[in-house]
């Protein structure tokens, strides 16, 4: 009877087992949740794949392609590119030399005319010295004495007339006596000095008039201040003419 009566209190008292309960689901949802669970796992295995296999490299060919693409297209464009470059660069080669050409054209035009209006000045001085001057009278006229760039160099001009319309002809040198202010101190200086009396740039030949042009050196630091413009005849050591200068 005790073994009865435990048996009873074992099963549904304190220690009896627990008892679970569970919702009752259909067969068909379950079908379903185990579907779209099988679905989502071929997904995640599916771009596993599709990732591993791009990153091992077995998809680079596509790339690859593009790329060679773009390559290619860059090339051509800097092809053209260059192609322009090129032709711009001779067009401004060939606009400098045309520009060139204009300006060595002005310059020489300008030349032309400031010596066609010396030479218009020089004929119509001289015709009114030939007019009234003495027969066979040389003279000095139109002397510049301009200073270059380079110190201590500079250039003379001057017209030598000889009047008379029956004039012969004369034959001479040239010769320039410098009157220099060095270190504050006064120095005379002939060019070309008595040694180079031949020089070529200094001598003249002429029956109405010649302009004389020509250059000197004196030392860099030293100015001119005045001079004096001798003419010799033939050898002659003394001089037919002399021409005083004051320069500022």
């Amino acid at each position: 009877m005790k073994r009865v009566l435990k048996a009873v209190v074992r099963r549904f008292g304190i220690d009896a087992p627990r008892l679970s309960v569970r919702p009752h689901m259909p067969w068909y949802w379950r079908w379903t949740a185990l579907a779209a669970g099988g679905a989502l796992v071929a997904g995640v295995a599916w771009f596993t794949y599709d990732f591993g296999l791009e990153y091992a490299g077995f998809r680079q060919g596509e790339a690859a392609r593009l790329r060679a693409q773009l390559n290619e297209t860059v090339l051509k464009q800097q092809a053209e590119l260059a192609e322009l470059n090129a032709r711009t660069a001779a067009a401004e080669r060939q606009l400098q030399i045309e520009r060139a050409t204009f300006a060595d054209l002005a310059k020489q035009v300008k030349s032309l005319a400031q010596e066609n209006a010396t030479l218009k000045e020089d004929l119509a001085f001289f015709h009114s010295l030939t007019a009234t001057g003495k027969e066979g009278t040389i003279s000095v006229n139109r002397f510049r004495l301009q200073p270059e760039t380079v110190p201590g160099e500079y250039r003379y001009q001057l017209l030598l007339v000889q009047t008379g319309e029956r004039a012969k002809e004369f034959s001479g040198r040239l010769q320039f006596v410098l009157n220099l202010q060095q270190d504050g101190r006064k120095v005379v200086l002939m060019m070309p000095p008595d040694s180079s009396r031949s020089a070529k740039e200094y001598q003249v030949n002429f029956k109405l008039f010649q302009r004389v042009e020509g250059m000197f050196r004196i030392a860099p630091d030293a100015a001119v201040k005045g001079l004096q413009v001798r003419v010799f005849e033939g050898n002659s050591d003394a001089p037919r003419l002399t021409h005083n200068v004051t320069l500022s």
